[in-house]
């Protein structure tokens, strides 16, 4: 028998150990037990029942077993929560108990895990990063600075769109608003454009991007079974390794050119986030390395592009879908600003109806559908169930936006059900929570709201849109696929028309 056998058989008896170990502990009488769900299969539990899509495969589940359910995936004990109310449990009762993640292998490329904000516990360095997203990036003074940054950036979107409508040609929408905000976001952080709609180069980077989310959100062998993981049976923490030191390289092109010019005395620093962590790198105390702020930047920039990008995808695609829901919109815009006036950021609050187009775009597609992992510190009863201490707690919120007791017609895109119901989406409301909630919840809420709703109010009072290829808004493909983010499986592609 040769080494590699030896140590998958190895692996299996010990995975096999444990699974029905676990299995038998769930059935002993005590004060709370594990919560129901299906029967798992010797070593592999139950993850032959994620499929491609986990997040619709645990829905249907979650009608059978109920809104908190218990898997084995593997060697992993699993939760899943699938209802507002228990969400709240474990989000905000329990929050201090289930705050922690539970770390794919692929996001200990080279340690992320211990840099992250996004992978490490709460903790005082956890705090520190928060604090600099906070005073840095996402107060609400340094989101109205950089009102006029995002102004331009997207009259460049929209300088696009009319290049393409002039032409005659179809605009990839997905790839477009990838690229406004790829480079809203690098113009803000190096004071530089990334990438230009006219360039292919912006591919590159988003190529980059969707691999590391559907690395990240993919179900990986070495997960279920931790011996698997220093022989990577299925080669994802070397595809994770590869995307992420390419950007790094990108990063480090960068940050060594501001260096350089900043010993230049003729240099002025710009002010941007790049020159505040690089003085935040020189103060005494600080524990902010230069392979620190790589890190800070890889969780800005697939946070920040990937997520944005795919709503006002989603949202176009769902307009479109129902071309009525636009013209709806498009009404909307002109009547509050006029046919030739132009949308600022500030305009938002007065557009009820494309406040709700979003709402319900992230309810039916939110970016993350089932969040980030969680994971528990310690046994913990939530609703008369044991969650045990190490189980890893996904929150379905996908399910949660479809769930037929919560919404009426819940798989029908209708944003006029947010017209008169007060939920908002910012945490507080648990039957909408695309972006999690807690301390947990994404910092860059605030930014990504003023980016979603104001590149789609520019997109559709611009122009009118329309399906190439003869094809009907009834034919179009709404399916989508599964990583960290949800992603449209075909990107939508529409030709714009002068109103």
């Amino acid at each position: 028998m040769d080494y590699l056998t030896l140590v998958l058989v190895i692996s299996f008896v010990w995975a096999c150990f444990h699974v029905f170990w676990f299995s038998s502990a769930g059935k002993k009488p005590g004060p709370a037990l594990l919560p129901p769900g299906p029967n798992p299969f010797p070593i592999i539990g139950n993850i032959l029942a994620l499929g491609n899509r986990p997040h619709e495969s645990l829905s249907n589940l979650s009608k059978i077993y109920g809104p908190v359910m218990y898997l084995m995936l593997g060697t992993i004990k699993t939760v899943v929560v699938s209802s507002p109310s228990i969400a709240k449990e474990v989000l905000q009762k329990h929050d201090h108990v289930c705050s922690s993640r539970t770390i794919p292998h692929t996001g200990h490329v080279f340690d992320h895990d211990k840099v992250s904000m996004v992978w490490m516990p709460v903790s005082s360095p956890w705090r520190s990063l928060r604090k600099i997203y906070k005073e840095h990036m996402f107060s609400t003074h340094c989101l109205d600075v950089g009102q006029g940054l995002r102004l331009k950036k997207v009259q460049e979107l929209l300088d696009y769109v009319k290049l393409n409508c002039d032409n005659g040609q179809e605009v990839d929408i997905g790839k477009a608003a990838f690229t406004t905000t790829l480079n809203l976001l690098s113009t803000a952080f190096f004071s530089i454009d990334m990438t230009h709609h006219s360039s292919d180069s912006s591919q590159e980077f988003k190529g980059l991007v969707w691999a590391i989310m559907e690395l990240a959100g993919k179900p990986n062998l070495a997960d279920y079974f931790p011996l698997l993981r220093f022989i990577d049976p299925q080669g994802m923490h070397l595809q994770m390794k590869r995307c992420v030191q390419r950007l790094f390289d990108i990063f480090d092109g960068i940050i060594n050119q501001r260096l350089h010019s900043r010993v230049s005395v003729s240099s002025p620093t710009t002010g941007d986030l790049l020159d505040v962590l690089l003085n935040l790198k020189k103060e005494n105390g600080t524990q902010l390395s230069s392979s620190d702020i790589k890190h800070f930047l890889l969780d800005l920039f697939l946070a920040g592009t990937d997520t944005t990008s795919s709503t006002v995808e989603w949202a176009m695609a769902e307009l479109l879908h129902k071309p009525e829901k636009l013209a709806k919109a498009q009404v909307e815009l002109k009547e509050v600003i006029g046919k030739d006036g132009i949308i600022q950021e500030s305009d938002i609050s007065r557009f009820p109806y494309l406040q709700a187009v979003v709402k319900e775009t992230l309810r039916l597609h939110p970016p993350g559908p089932l969040l980030i992992p969680h994971k528990a510190e310690a046994d913990v009863e939530i609703c008369g169930f044991l969650v045990p201490k190490n189980a890893q707690v996904l929150v379905n919120v996908w399910a949660i936006g479809r769930d037929s007791s919560i919404w009426l017609c819940p798989n029908s895109f209708e944003p006029e059900r947010f017209l008169d119901l007060e939920v908002d989406m910012r945490g507080q409301d648990f039957e909408l929570i695309p972006f999690g909630a807690g301390r947990r919840m994404c910092p860059g809420l605030l930014l990504g709201y003023r980016m979603v709703h104001f590149m789609l109010a520019s997109l559709i009072h611009s122009f009118d849109w329309k399906l190439g290829g003869g094809m009907e808004p009834e034919d179009m493909d709404m399916s989508d696929k599964f990583g960290l983010t949800l992603q449209k499986a075909i990107p939508l592609k529409a030709i714009p028309i002068k109103m």
